[in-house]
């Protein structure tokens, strides 16, 4: 069962993917990652393909982790009982609540989010970010450094609790699929990241950036609660067409300092992101 539980997060992950792609690629790989996806569902079992089918019609989200003894979808307490048999993996453990599959969190998963950015009655990037947590010089020249020098402004800022762990995971997203855009953006992202809310830190690098084999200039780097899934793929597309105006990313690039980079990434994304 723990085989197929690691099954069902991999598929669970990539049905992510391949819905951020749509958001933000140009479809050429949809073919592929469906194909992809179709292969990870036969190596189930009939009991959790059939499961994972039904939760998929309602919700992309179909598998969630159990943070603090709830489900990290929809924050129900999970019985004691069922927390143990999810730990042991000896059968199908589902939330009681929302239906979702549920599993328990191992050491590698990242859920250090220490502190909620979120604020009430702001509205845009406000939030989810704020002028602490925006880098108006990346000195980075690939995308493991720029990267790096934002996990550590977070854990700088008590957001997280560990920026090592945050670059292990983004780069394992990234090796599956790049996060650069053709609009000179980057989403690289860790998802799973329970314990707060949406996070979120822009850098900008006035040279450009080596994301592997694409260049860009602008970073937002995630950190995505399950709950908020969903909603991720909204703020990737509002941000994408957000900065689709050459002369937007250019004054974005220029900022010189902190408060003015936070002013114009406010300002341009305001509209988009609801």
């Amino acid at each position: 069962m723990n085989e197929e539980i690691s099954t069902l997060k991999e598929l669970q992950e990539l049905v992510l993917i391949r819905d951020e792609y749509f958001q933000t690629g140009d479809g050429d790989r949809m073919d592929e990652f469906n194909a992809k996806i179709e292969n990870l569902k036969s190596k189930l079992g009939p009991q959790a393909r059939t499961i994972f089918n039904r939760l998929y019609q309602r919700n992309h989200v179909a598998v969630a982790g159990i943070t603090n003894n709830c489900c990290a979808a929809c924050g129900m307490t999970v019985p004691v009982a069922n927390v143990q048999m999810a730990r042991v993996g000896e059968r199908i453990v589902c939330c009681a609540s929302c239906g979702r599959i549920l599993y328990a969190a191992d050491e590698e998963t990242v859920s250090n989010v220490k502190g909620k950015v979120d604020q009430d009655g702001k509205v845009g990037l406000e939030r989810f970010s704020s002028v602490k947590l925006v880098m108006p010089d990346l000195k980075a020249k690939d995308r493991v450094g720029a990267i790096g020098e934002l996990a550590e402004l977070l854990e700088t800022n008590d957001c997280i609790d560990s920026a090592d762990n945050v670059v292990a995971a983004a780069m394992a997203r990234e090796e599956i699929l790049s996060t650069a855009t053709d609009n000179d953006v980057a989403f690289p992202h860790v998802r799973g990241v329970e314990g707060g809310g949406l996070t979120i830190a822009v850098g900008v690098s006035k040279k450009g950036i080596d994301w592997g084999g694409v260049k860009v200039h602008i970073v937002f780097l995630s950190m995505i609660p399950v709950a908020v899934s969903a909603y991720y793929l909204r703020f990737m597309g509002a941000v994408t067409k957000s900065f689709c105006k050459p002369n937007v990313r250019e004054l974005v690039i220029a900022a010189q300092d902190e408060a003015n980079l936070w002013r114009l990434v406010q300002k341009h994304t305001r509209t988009e992101l609801k």
